[in-house]
C-alpha cells in the first residue's frame, strides 16, 4: 500500500500520528472495500466505517460507544448509516475528518482521542488478512500511543489478575483492575512483554492478533486467558 497525502498533498508520514492514521485508515478501508473481515467484534468492513462517521458526526448517538444504557440506539444509528450510505461516501467522510460541530474537531482532542482509535482499527482491518506483518511505527505514534495506554485501566479493572504492560526498553505501566495484594485474586502477577502498538492491541482485546509474550505464574497466566474483554 502506497503511503496516501493529505489534502494540501504533502505525505502522511510528514503529517501529526492521529491525522496520519486517520489517512492510513482510510486508504486500508477503500482497498478492502465494503463487505471485508476486520478483527473489530464481528463487524466487517462497512460497519466499521459506519461506526467511525457516527462517532465524529453524530453526537447525539455518540455517548452510547462509552455508556452501555445508550448503546442500543448507538448501534441502531450505526445499522442505519451502514445500510444507507454508500461505503467510498463513509470512507471519504473519514479521510476529511469531522464536522465543525463535532469534539473531535478540535486539534488537542483529535490527538488525544483518535490516535489509539485509528490506529487500533487500522490494524483490525490489516491483520484480518492471512498475510498481515508487524509494522513499523513512527516514533511519534509510539510515544503518543504509550501515553494513551493507561487507557487499559479501564479495560482491564473487571480482569481477576495483576497485570503490567513492558515494553523492549523496559519501560512498564501497571493496568490490571486486580489490585496488588487483594484477596481472591490469582497467585501471582502477569507481565506482558512486547511493543508498544502491540501491547495496545493486546489490551483493547485483540488477543488473538497482538504479538506479545506472557510470563507469570501458571494459574496466573490461564485466569487472564480465560478473561473476556474489550473495547
Amino acid at each position: 500500500m502506497s503511503t496516501p497525502a493529505d489534502e494540501s498533498g504533502r505525505p502522511a508520514r510528514s503529517i501529526d500520528p492521529a491525522r496520519r492514521e486517520r489517512l492510513l485508515l482510510c486508504a486500508a478501508l477503500a482497498e478492502a472495500g465494503p463487505g471485508a473481515p476486520t478483527e473489530c467484534a464481528g463487524w466487517n468492513t462497512a460497519d466499521l466505517a459506519a461506526h467511525l462517521v457516527v462517532r465524529e458526526g453524530r453526537l447525539d448517538a455518540a455517548p452510547g460507544i462509552l455508556v452501555p444504557p445508550l448503546a442500543f440506539y448507538t448501534e441502531r444509528v450505526r445499522r442505519r448509516t451502514a445500510r444507507k450510505v454508500p461505503f467510498d461516501r463513509l470512507v471519504d467522510r473519514i479521510r476529511r475528518g469531522p464536522p465543525k460541530s463535532s469534539p473531535f474537531a478540535v486539534p488537542v482532542v483529535d490527538k488525544i482521542a483518535n490516535a489509539v482509535e485509528f490506529f487500533v482499527h487500522h490494524e483490525d482491518i490489516r491483520r484480518a488478512r492471512p498475510d498481515w506483518e508487524s509494522r513499523t511505527l513512527p516514533a511519534g505514534l509510539e510515544e503518543l500511543l504509550w501515553r494513551r495506554i493507561k487507557i487499559a485501566r479501564f479495560v482491564l479493572k473487571k480482569v481477576p489478575v495483576d497485570v503490567t504492560l513492558v515494553q523492549p526498553d523496559g519501560r512498564s505501566l501497571h493496568v490490571s483492575g486486580a489490585r496488588r495484594g487483594a484477596s481472591g485474586g490469582a497467585a501471582g502477577p502477569v507481565r506482558v512483554h512486547g511493543p508498544v502498538g502491540e501491547l495496545v492491541l493486546w489490551a483493547l482485546g485483540r488477543t488473538g492478533v497482538a504479538r506479545v509474550r506472557v510470563t507469570g505464574p501458571t494459574d496466573s497466566v490461564k485466569t487472564l486467558t480465560k478473561s473476556g474483554w474489550g473495547f
